[in-house]
């Protein structure tokens, strides 16, 4: 198992230090699909100096740019996925994060099936470019209140199967998986569908270690899926200098457990 932090180039030497293996980095903030490549050049050159592998990402597709509805702008879409898998893979980046609530998140007055249709064809898209450049997607199951479409593992999984490409598969994210009360052979059926992870407290979104946390459901569950690959600590530090060697302490305790 692989443990990362989500955050900046800056954030490198610091986790680095702590002894994380990886950066998650923000797509938005630090790819710029819609951006020049002379904007993305110095943030390329921030990312490959920031002394930790970048291999993943996420905010995947800005809110402004809809997934689904009657507004979407599918030429307008595949070129920022043209352009942000090939930084991504520039960028070192192997697993880009599909969450992007606000982006996918379906009209009240907008037809359902004809939405979860959009979304389709949007990842079968998406996923086909992010293979050309090695890498892989990976959906997550977002809680009720940050968007109304995918809020489950079950859904994830269904979605990635509708898919149907090898460059769309699942992500189980601790906080949300709570967040909407699934049950750990929800996890445990995704099995090889799993491609990323993330964690957090379940009250208060804090690294391991920040509150008081009974993790180990969650990690059994991700061991009996067979789950060996990367997770990333996505969570509101309030220290990260004094919180992000005692937050990893404790993560690769509960792992070897």
């Amino acid at each position: 198992m692989l443990f990362g932090i989500c955050g900046g180039p800056e954030t490198g030497p610091l986790a680095r230090a702590a002894g994380y293996d990886y950066l998650e980095i923000n797509v938005a903030a630090h790819l710029q699909g819609e951006a020049s490549d002379e904007v993305f050049a110095p943030i390329l050159a921030q990312i490959q100096q920031a002394g930790l592998p970048c291999l993943a990402a996420n905010v995947f597709v800005p809110g402004h740019l809809k997934i689904t509805g009657p507004t979407v702008d599918f030429p307008r879409l595949t070129r920022y996925l043209e352009t942000v898998c090939r930084r991504a893979e520039q960028a070192g980046v192997r697993t880009i994060v599909f969450g992007s609530g606000g982006a996918r998140r379906i009209p009240e007055d907008f037809d359902r099936s004809k939405a979860y249709a959009q979304l389709v064809e949007f990842g079968r898209k998406a996923a086909t470019l992010a293979e050309l450049h090695g890498i892989t997607l990976a959906v997550e199951p977002l809680n009720r209140g940050e968007t109304n479409v995918i809020n489950s593992v079950a859904e994830g999984l269904q979605y990635a199967r509708d898919v149907n490409q090898p460059g769309m598969r699942v992500l189980v994210d601790a906080y949300h998986w709570v967040k909407e009360n699934e049950p750990a052979a929800d996890i445990v059926a995704a099995g090889g569908w799993l491609e990323h992870s993330h964690i957090a407290t379940y009250a208060g979104r804090m690294p391991p270690g920040g509150e008081a946390c009974d993790f180990a459901p969650f990690v059994q569950a991700l061991k009996q899926a067979g789950y060996a690959k990367r997770i990333s600590v996505e969570a509101g530090w309030q220290d990260l200098t004094a919180q992000a060697a005692p937050a990893l302490q404790l993560l690769r305790g509960l792992f070897a457990a």
